[in-house]
């Protein structure tokens, strides 16, 4: 699809230089992909900010809390028939 953007001379210099003025669509594509897929994490955090609390997941209150869950999960998965509990 075609469309019309309205960019600065001095970033469309910046981007003609680093790119070249043939690839400036794709790079333009490139970046706002980029960006919606930053942006769409963010507002994912801020969406489930506070959704997990201690008292339910007594695993992950400390530091060392949660490096001991993770490195259970690892012998787990290295052992699976091991009893790790």
């Amino acid at each position: 699809m075609r469309t019309h953007l309205v960019l600065s001379e001095e970033l469309v210099r910046e981007i003609d230089a680093l790119v070249g003025k043939r690839q400036r669509s794709r790079f333009v594509e490139e970046a706002a992909r980029d960006k919606l897929k930053r942006e769409r994490l963010l507002k994912a955090l801020r969406e489930t900010a506070g959704i997990l609390s201690a008292e339910d997941h007594p695993e992950w209150a400390t530091r060392e809390d949660v490096y001991a869950w993770v490195r259970k999960l690892r012998e787990q998965e290295r052992d699976p028939w091991r009893d790790t509990s």
